[in-house]
């Protein structure tokens, strides 16, 4: 593991909103990923996501040991799938999509990354991934052939969320999917959040500080912002402070 830190406890004691990068290796060359490190070097960052619905470079190991020489923050991998590992990396979401009824997802691709987080020795995070209608169909919903969870059904999303904290699970990660045409409304972050005791993570559709405070006011913990920065990598400043 590239540090001895606990990416967990640091979330679940953070006495402030916390703010995570995301980081497609598909989405960034050198000379965007050392734009972007200026940026997060300058803004208040707490997390760096790396990882994507599919990648088709052999550029995940490079952009962990990129962000890692460049920035301070701890990198934490997102997985879109089982080759998604690296003992580069602080920690692993490690993503069940609860939101979904396709095996392989629940508890297919884990079965086969178990093995390769307990051997490289990367701190891993149960994670109930949520997918939740963005306002089109997202890389990750056509990957995994699920069907999200309608933005106007928090009573979904909330039984979804208990279910997965009552299996233990650690996170809740709830996702609008990356370039969402919509953020995850309001009413449905303030409903899962006022119903399990972990912390609620949201992702997709954040495009300006507004969003931000907008999702953090409802009640979210952490935001993690990517697709919104790979052509503007300075909209970071605003959205940390």
């Amino acid at each position: 593991m590239a540090q001895s830190q606990n990416i967990y406890k640091s979330i679940i004691e953070a006495k402030h909103k916390q703010f995570a990068v995301l980081v497609d290796p598909d989405k960034h060359t050198e000379a965007s990923l050392h734009d972007l490190c200026v940026c997060i070097n300058q803004s208040k960052v707490d997390f760096l996501f790396v990882g994507g619905s599919l990648l088709v470079q052999s550029t995940f190991d490079y952009t962990i040991e990129y962000l890692k020489q460049h920035t301070k923050l701890p990198v934490v991998i997102f997985p879109g799938s089982n080759f998604q590992i690296s003992n580069k990396a602080d920690a692993i979401l490690f993503l069940s999509l609860v939101s979904g009824r396709n095996a392989e997802y629940l508890i297919g691709q884990q079965v086969v990354a178990a093995p390769k987080v307990k051997a490289n020795n990367i701190e891993a995070i149960p994670t109930a991934y949520l997918l939740i209608d963005g306002g089109k169909i997202s890389s990750t919903a056509y990957i995994t052939q699920t069907v999200p969870i309608p933005n106007d059904k928090p009573d979904i999303a909330v039984a979804t969320a208990l279910a997965a904290e009552i299996m233990g699970m650690k996170l809740i990660y709830l996702e609008a999917g990356s370039g969402a045409e919509k953020t995850i409304s309001k009413e449905m972050i303030a409903a899962v959040k006022a119903a399990v005791n972990i912390p609620v993570v949201v992702g997709g559709g954040i495009r300006n500080a507004l969003n931000a405070q907008e999702i953090f006011d409802a009640g979210a913990d952490v935001i993690v912002v990517g697709n919104a920065l790979e052509n503007n990598a300075s909209l970071l400043t605003s959205l940390a402070k």
